[in-house]
C-alpha cells in the first residue's frame, strides 16, 4: 500500500483538579477555545468539546505520530497555566492528575458528538 489511512477517534475526559466546580458559565467559551487552540497545537483536530462546571469531554482525532499522553500532557498544562494567568475561573485552575481517553468506533462518533 503506497498511502496510509489512519483515523483514531479519542474521547477523552478531563477533570479539575479535586472535582471543583470551577468552570464558570461566563468563562466556559473561553476555556473551551484554550484546549481547542492547544489540541491543534499537537496536530490533532478537535470534533466536539464540552462539559460541566468540573469536567471537559472532549472528541479529538489524533495523528498515529503522537501519543494520547503526550496529548493530554500538552493540552492540559499549557490550558492549565492560561486559564490560571487569565484568570477565568475563581480559584487557581489546576487539571487533576488523569484523564480519561477511550478509543470510539467511526460508526459511534455522531452519537459521541450528540
Amino acid at each position: 500500500m503506497s498511502h496510509s489511512l489512519v483515523k483514531i477517534w479519542v474521547h477523552a475526559i478531563l477533570g479539575v483538579k479535586y472535582r471543583e466546580n470551577l468552570i464558570i458559565p461566563k468563562s466556559e467559551k473561553l476555556i473551551y477555545k484554550i484546549l481547542s487552540r492547544e489540541i491543534s497545537k499537537t496536530g490533532c483536530k478537535l470534533f466536539a468539546i464540552g462539559g460541566t462546571e468540573n469536567h471537559v469531554h472532549i472528541l479529538i482525532m489524533i495523528k498515529s505520530s503522537v501519543s494520547i499522553s503526550n496529548i493530554m500532557k500538552q493540552v492540559k498544562g499549557a490550558s492549565s497555566r492560561m486559564i490560571s494567568r487569565l484568570k477565568l475561573c475563581p480559584d487557581e485552575f489546576n487539571w487533576q492528575i488523569g484523564y480519561g481517553a477511550f478509543s470510539v468506533s467511526e460508526k459511534n462518533v455522531k452519537g459521541v458528538i450528540r
